[in-house]
This record gives C-alpha cells, sequence and structure tokens, in this order.
C-alpha cells in the first residue's frame, strides 16, 4: 500500500498526481487534510451569511456568463447550482480514459480544498470518496475552451456528485445514482457556490497536462536510447558528445543530454574512431543533443506550469475571510480570471512541438537505417538480405513518415486561436483543452515512431555484427536496450509479418520497461527546472 495522500491545496505533486491517476481505487488513499477541511468549512459558512444578508455576488446570487446580473432569490439560489451543472454538461467525443478521470478528479478536489471556492466539506468528502472507490464519471473529451476553465466536461464530472450523468465502477457504465449506490455513497444537493465550484477551473487541461509531461519525459529519455542504437548501427562517432563542444553552449539540457548519450555509449565497440576520411555525421546523428535537449527545456517548463497549476486556486469568484479584531469575519468575494487556461495552452502547446520534432528527428534516423545510399552501404538496402524479393523495412519508414506529418498538422498552436462565447462577454479564451488534447496525440505518434526506429536499430545491429563479430560490445546503456527488444523481438531475416514485433517494442516503451532497463545501470543526468538559465559553463 502506498502512503495516504492528504490534499490541502498546496502540497500536491505531480508524482502524487501519477500514483492516483494509475494505481487502484484507495492506493493510494487519498484525504482532505484537517487544516483544509476547517478552511473549507470557513468558507461555506461566509457564503451562507452573503445570502443572509442579501448581498450579490457573481454565481451565487446571480445568473452565470452574460447573466452575470440576472439576480437570483435566495429561495432559488440551490436549483442555481444544480442548473448549472445540468445545463454546461454538453461535451461530446469519446470519453476520457479512468487514469485521466482519476487525476482530473484528485486536482479538482486539491483546488476546492484550499479553501476559497465556498464549497461544503460533506461535498468535497463526496468527490474524495468516490476517487477512492472507483467511481468515475464518463466525460467527453471534447466542448472546454479553456475559460471559463474546463465548464463542459467538469460539469459531467460533477453530475455524478447529484445523482445524475453516467460513471465507470470496476468497468461497468452506470447512471450516477446506481453507481454512489453500488459503492455505499449517497448523492447530495448542492448548496450556493458548490455548482460552480466543481465547475469553473482547469483541472481537465491540468491533469491531461500532468499526464501527458510525465509521458514526454519518459519518452525523452527513449528517444535518447533509440539515437543512440541507430548511432551504432551507423557507425556513427559519439565525438560530437565531447563535454568540451556543450560546455561552449551551455543550456543545462544540453548538457546534460550530452552526458546521458556519453554514458549510454561508453564502452561501445560499434562506434566509428577519429577517420579523417569520415570527420562528421549527419545532423540527426550528430545533432542529437542539441534537438532532444531543446525538447527537454520545453518538457521542463511544461512540468513548471503545471506544478503550480496543481497547488492553485482556479475558479471565480474568490471568496476571502479575514478575522477583524473585536468584530465579526470579514468577507470579500472577488471576481477574476484564475480559470484562464493561458498559462497551461502555451505550455502545452510548446510540449506538442517540442515532441513534434522528437518524432521529425526519429524519422530521419529510420530513413538513414533504411537507405544505403544514406548510411555508405553500412547497411544493406531496407534493412534485408535479399533486397527485391524482400521488401524488408521499407514500409516501416513510411509508417513513420505518415506519423510526423501527422504531428506536423497537430503542432499548430490551439492558443493562437480564441473563438468569443457567452454573448461577447468571454471575448477571449485560451482553447488550453485542445492544446492538451494534441500533446497527447503527438505523445501517441511519437511513442510510435520511437518503436519503429528501435525495431529498425536492432536491425542494423545484427547486421553491424555480422562485421565486428558476435562478442563485439554495444554502449553500457545501449546492451541492455538491445537485449531487452531481442528477448521480444528476433532479427528479421525475410519478410514477415512486422505488426506483432511493432506492438512489442511499442509496449516496452509505453510500460516504460526499456527506460527502466537503460537507467538500472546508467546514470540519470535529468535535471528539473522551470526554465533553461545557464548555469556557469562546467570546467573540462
Amino acid at each position: 500500500m502506498h502512503a495516504p495522500i492528504q490534499l490541502d491545496g498546496q502540497h500536491l505533486t505531480l508524482t502524487d498526481v501519477i500514483r492516483v491517476a494509475y494505481g487502484r481505487p484507495g492506493d493510494p488513499a487519498v484525504a482532505l487534510a484537517p487544516q483544509a477541511r476547517a478552511r473549507v468549512h470557513r468558507c461555506a459558512a461566509a457564503v451562507q451569511r452573503l445570502i443572509q444578508e442579501g448581498r450579490v455576488a457573481y454565481g451565487i446570487t446571480t445568473g452565470f456568463g452574460a447573466f452575470k446580473d440576472r439576480l437570483i432569490p435566495p429561495e432559488q439560489v440551490e436549483q442555481l447550482q444544480r442548473n448549472i451543472l445540468m445545463s454546461h454538461a454538453v461535451g461530446v467525443g469519446p470519453p476520457f480514459d479512468v487514469p485521466t478521470t482519476r487525476a482530473i478528479m484528485l486536482i479538482r478536489a486539491n483546488t476546492l480544498a484550499r479553501g476559497h471556492s465556498g464549497i461544503r466539506p460533506e461535498t468535497l468528502d463526496l468527490l474524495v470518496e468516490m476517487l477512492n472507490r472507483g467511481v468515475h464519471p464518463v466525460i467527453p473529451q471534447k466542448g472546454s475552451l479553456g475559460a471559463s476553465g474546463d465548464l463542459a466536461p467538469l460539469a459531467h464530472m460533477a453530475l455524478v456528485l447529484i445523482g445524475l450523468g453516467e460513471a465507470l465502477v470496476d468497468g461497468e457504465r452506470l447512471t450516477g445514482a446506481q453507481a454512489l449506490r453500488r459503492v455505499g455513497l449517497a448523492p447530495v444537493t448542492l448548496a450556493a457556490k458548490e455548482g460552480l465550484a466543481l465547475t469553473n477551473g482547469t483541472a481537465v487541461m491540468c491533469a491531461l497536462g500532468a499526464l501527458e509531461a510525465h509521458r514526454a519525459r519518459m519518452l525523452s529519455r527513449a528517444a535518447d536510447v533509440a539515437g543512440c542504437l541507430s548511432l551504432e548501427a551507423l557507425h556513427g562517432t559519439s565525438l560530437a558528445f565531447d563535454a568540451r563542444i556543450h560546455n561552449l553552449r551551455p543550456f543545462p539540457r544540453q548538457l546534460n543530454c550530452a552526458a546521458y548519450l556519453r554514458a549510454l555509449l561508453e564502452g561501445s565497440e560499434f562506434t566509428r574512431h577519429p577517420d579523417p576520411h569520415n570527420v562528421q555525421d549527419a545532423y540527426t546523428l550528430r545533432c542529437i543533443p542539441q534537438v532532444h535537449g531543446a525538447v527537454r527545456d520545453a518538457i521542463a517548463y511544461a512540468r513548471w506550469a503545471i506544478e503550480i497549476e496543481l497547488n492553485s486556486v482556479t475558479d471565480n469568484p474568490l471568496i476571502f475571510v479575514e478575522e477583524v479584531p473585536e468584530g465579526p469575519e470579514s468577507v470579500t468575494v472577488l471576481s477574476g480570471g484564475n480559470f484562464h487556461g493561458e498559462p497551461l495552452a502555451i505550455a502545452m502547446d510548446y510540449l506538442g512541438m517540442a515532441m513534434a520534432e522528437l518524432g521529425n528527428i526519429s524519422e530521419r534516423r529510420i530513413m538513414r537505417l533504411t537507405d544505403e545510399a544514406s548510411n555508405a552501404h553500412v547497411l544493406p538496402a531496407f534493412l534485408t538480405r535479399h533486397g527485391g524479393l524482400n521488401s524488408g523495412f521499407m514500409i516501416v519508414q513510411y509508417t513513420a513518415a505518415a506519423l510526423a506529418n501527422e504531428n506536423k498538422v497537430l503542432a499548430h498552436p490551439a492558443s493562437a486561436d480564441t473563438i468569443p462565447t457567452s454573448a461577447n462577454v468571454e471575448d477571449h479564451v485560451s482553447m488550453g483543452l485542445a492544446a492538451a488534447l494534441q500533446a497527447r496525440q503527438i505523445n501517441d505518434n511519437v511513442e510510435q515512431i520511437l518503436a519503429l526506429e528501435l525495431l529498425c536499430a536492432a536491425q542494423g545491429i545484427d547486421f553491424r555484427r555480422e562485421h565486428l563479430g558476435a562478442n563485439a560490445r554495444l554502449g553500457r546503456g545501449t546492451e541492455p536496450a538491445y537485449r531487452l527488444i531481442r528477448q521480444q523481438v528476433p532479427f528479421v531475416e525475410t519478410d514477415t509479418l512486422l505488426e506483432p514485433h511493432i506492438q512489442a517494442v511499442h509496449r516496452l516503451l509505453a510500460s516504460g520497461a526499456l527506460v527502466r532497463a537503460v537507467n538500472a545501470v546508467v546514470e540519470d543526468t535529468w535535471r528539473e527546472g522551470p526554465v533553461p538559465t545557464p548555469p556557469t559553463a562546467p570546467t573540462t
């Protein structure tokens, strides 16, 4: 069992999100921290006081969006909160997978635990218990503009709390009421502000961002391994990774990447020694630290933005309760725009563009592995011994090219567009969820491209062994990667069905098994940080 996670709105980490998203319900258990419970209760009581005093507050005693000037009588404020869930639950498209849904629920609960949203402890407890007991709302992927937050998908999540909508329990799709009943829970009747608090925020784009930034980090390491295996298969040189080169351009993650590549290739007998007739390789081999390092920068930036957002209050309006000497507490309601997803939208677009580049350079290495003219006949055409009768790995490169092309389309920044809504009251939106969904699709494609490169590189290594000898050593980090691939996929002597082999290598990537095998013997030089801040150049 994992240690429980206490939600207080201030200390949730990306690691926590990954543990809850991919863990079993209740492992780790999630609970509202005692100090957070006190804040939440205090804020909810303040909302009731506002209503009793007849004060005008957006979304509490008024309508929403363009209806912000329509006053709601006190006897209708509860119906107003129920109505927001029903009217806003208009998402379309396939539902999110369970890990993403769990991440959404966790992040939204943590935001509400900060105690500025006006939700009651019992309503927040129900959301947390749904997470612990495996009640996963069916949330369509499409419909959010990223301002005011992720309204439509969060409304689908929140419907289950009032017994509406649908949810999965142990893989079975049930109505909200049935799902709660199945695990011994009961729906709530929403109080003032609660419907708005549940729906008005960035939890969906933040959840996708957290999961995809985590996956991108793993894929960037896998790309380093694939690039080094390709370099060995192509009889490339590691001289371009010399620390003296990179110390003169000290982008920190370029330095880290170059160090990781040197560690991966340490002791390799497949790399080329200094050769006056062949002094440098093509860019896709020579410039791996510069390209992969820049991708690491984008991933680090995305993680930085997400880690701030995880513990941010992103709904509207926000309620501030302050003690007043010798008098009742002061309650201030402030309308602002923390629901605007622009910080995440730009980070997700940046991540998507960077990952598309990781796929581009990988596809070009596949081309070099399969084109004997490009690799100076180091390897046979299309990595097959009997070309003509056999097509070998010819079409593998086609598939990689198709995926790379799709990524170039997906890399168009969603945040560069906006469409005004709500009668032009909400006249600039972030499109942050679209950016996050595009980043996820790009990662899906890059994962496949890297699997194709690893498959081709392993085939190339076996051809090189025929000349170097069966005992020729690969690098310290590439050797375990090669062995793991060969445990799943054999050398391809003649044309056969390649799809099962592609799937096998893809599973090694998607599960993280390949990166874990390599990092068991090679120090992982990844360094986190918000943005590339050049340090003092290390001495050589």
